[in-house]
C-alpha cells in the first residue's frame, strides 16, 4: 500500500538525518557528503541541516541536464533529512568521554544503514546525491565506481578544506555502510526485495 511505503520512507529519512547528527556529535569523522555539509556550515550563517537542504536542492537542479526524474522520495529527501539532522544536533549533548563518542559513532553508522534500507526499500525515488551519479553513469556509460569516487572524493576534499571533520568515522562509514544497507534490505518490507539487494550489492562492490 502506498500509505505504508510513504510511512516507511519518512521514518527512513528522519532516521537518516538523526543518525547523521549522531555522527556529527561523535566528532570522530563523517561520511564524505557530511564532511562537505559541515565544512560549508562553518563558513556560512546556516545550520548543518540547512546546508544539507540547500545542497540537496542544488544537486537536484543538476539532474535537469542529466534527464533524471525525481520521485516523491527525492523531494522529501531534500527536506526531511536536513530537518531531522538539525533536530538531532539540538537534542544530543556532545559527550566528552571517548567511549560515549565511539558509541555515538557506532550507533550512527548502524542506524544510518537501517535508515538507508528503509528509504531505498520504499522505492519512491533516489536521493538527490545518489541520483547525480546514477545520471552520470547513464549519460557517460562509465562505471559506478568512477563517478562515485570522483564525486565523493571531491566533496570530501572540499569539505575538509572548509573545516569538515575527517577521522576514523569517515573510514568506518566507507567500509560498513554498503554491507549494512544490503543486510537491512533483506529485513525491511518493500517491493522487489531481491532486486533491491542486488542493486545495493553492485553499488557496494563497484
Amino acid at each position: 500500500m502506498m500509505i505504508l511505503r510513504l510511512a516507511q520512507l519518512n521514518v527512513g529519512l528522519f532516521l537518516y538525518g538523526f543518525t547523521m547528527a549522531m555522527l556529527v556529535e561523535s566528532t570522530l569523522g563523517l561520511d564524505p557528503w557530511d564532511v562537505f555539509h559541515e565544512g560549508v556550515a562553518t563558513r556560512v550563517s546556516l545550520t548543518f541541516g540547512q546546508v544539507v537542504i540547500v545542497t540537496g536542492a542544488v544537486v537536484l537542479l543538476l539532474w535537469i541536464p542529466l534527464r533524471q526524474r525525481p520521485g516523491i522520495g527525492t523531494v522529501l529527501n531534500v527536506i526531511v533529512i536536513g530537518l531531522a539532522a538539525d533536530f538531532g544536533i539540538w537534542l544530543i549533548v556532545q559527550p566528552d568521554d571517548l567511549v560515549l563518542r565511539m558509541l555515538l559513532l557506532a550507533g550512527g553508522v548502524v542506524g544510518n544503514g537501517l535508515a538507508g534500507a528503509l528509504y531505498i526499500g520504499a522505492a519512491l525515488g533516489p536521493g538527490p546525491r545518489d541520483g547525480l551519479w546514477i545520471g552520470l553513469v547513464r549519460l557517460t556509460g562509465r562505471s559506478i565506481r568512477l563517478w562515485r569516487t570522483v564525486i565523493e572524493v571531491t566533496v570530501l576534499v572540499v569539505g575538509f578544506i572548509l573545516g569538515g571533520t575527517v577521522g576514523v568515522g569517515t573510514v568506518l562509514y566507507a567500509l560498513a555502510i554498503g554491507p549494512l544497507v544490503q543486510f537491512f534490505l533483506g529485513i525491511v518490507p518493500g517491493p522487489e526485495r531481491a532486486s533491491r539487494q542486488r542493486r545495493v550489492a553492485m553499488i557496494s562492490e563497484a
